[in-house]
């Protein structure tokens, strides 16, 4: 069984990575075009992680510049490594961004709003440092629908251990919906908000691709699964391989959909 209380923990850059950082990777370019920035403009990166989001920014969208703020050491430690002076890094909460008043032309954020304590205050500071006119925009995993390298991990651990239904980030993050998306958006006084599905095919090389991400403790299934004792954590490996049988060359093809939003920022 699980211990009570499993933590999301996200420090570890590589392991993360590794889990779902590969995936946020391929979706941030189609983010980036729908979010439709003109070139030459000041943005920011809330939760900016290992600096996934910020890197597709750099290679698609000709900023004037880049800020991207984090809480954790880990990440900011991987992000500046890989991207250098290239992003203005910032050791900070989403609740309390250390940037100027009306001082950034897009705002944005992603695989981050549904771990954030207070939406309305991270979503309230990304308005406040925001220019009039500005635009604010974020994705986040379907997780009750097609973010299924997730899904099919909950499904097994539910069969399993009952209680661990409550740890699935599809009951814990009901705002990651377009409806609940846009209220929030609307609800934070940004006006024109938008939404739409990214999906990204994830393709694993055999199963063992699929499963050993899930031991690197980052993120609330990995977190889960380190939880477990040794035969624990065997019987869930052996009961997803069950719900994830591969291809006739041996692959495991799912989908990995994010829901994206926009807003615009009128003072």
């Amino acid at each position: 069984m699980a211990h009570g209380g499993v933590p999301d923990t996200w420090e570890q850059g590589r392991a993360y990575d590794r889990y779902v950082g590969r995936w946020s990777r391929a979706v941030a370019p189609s983010f980036l075009h729908w979010l439709r920035v003109p070139p030459g403009r000041r943005w920011l990166d809330v939760g900016c992680g290992t600096g996934v989001l910020s890197a597709a920014i750099l290679a698609a969208c000709a900023p004037e510049s880049i800020d991207g703020v984090d809480p954790s050491e880990g990440f900011l430690e991987a992000a500046v490594s890989e991207l250098g002076g290239r992003v203005t890094f910032h050791r900070a909460t989403a609740s309390a961004l250390p940037i100027d008043d009306a001082s950034m032309d897009a705002v944005v954020s992603g695989l981050v709003l549904n771990f954030l304590p207070d939406l309305d205050a991270a979503l309230a500071e990304m308005t406040r440092v925001a220019v009039d006119g500005g635009v604010i925009g974020a994705y986040v995993w379907d997780y009750a629908g097609r973010m299924e390298l997730i899904r099919r991990f909950w499904e097994a651990a539910a069969d399993l251990d009952p209680a661990a239904a409550s740890l699935d980030e599809a009951v814990r993050f009901p705002d990651s919906t377009p409806e609940a998306l846009t209220w929030r958006f609307a609800s934070a006084g940004l006006v024109d908000v938008e939404t739409t599905g990214i999906d990204v095919p994830t393709v694993f090389a055999d199963f063992d691709d699929y499963w050993t991400p899930f031991l690197g403790g980052q993120g609330p299934a990995p977190s889960y699964a380190m939880s477990l004792d040794e035969s624990a954590r065997v019987r869930l490996r052996e009961h997803l391989r069950e719900l994830v049988p591969p291809q006739v060359d041996g692959t495991i093809a799912m989908v990995a959909r994010a829901w994206a939003v926009r807003g615009e920022v009128a003072r």
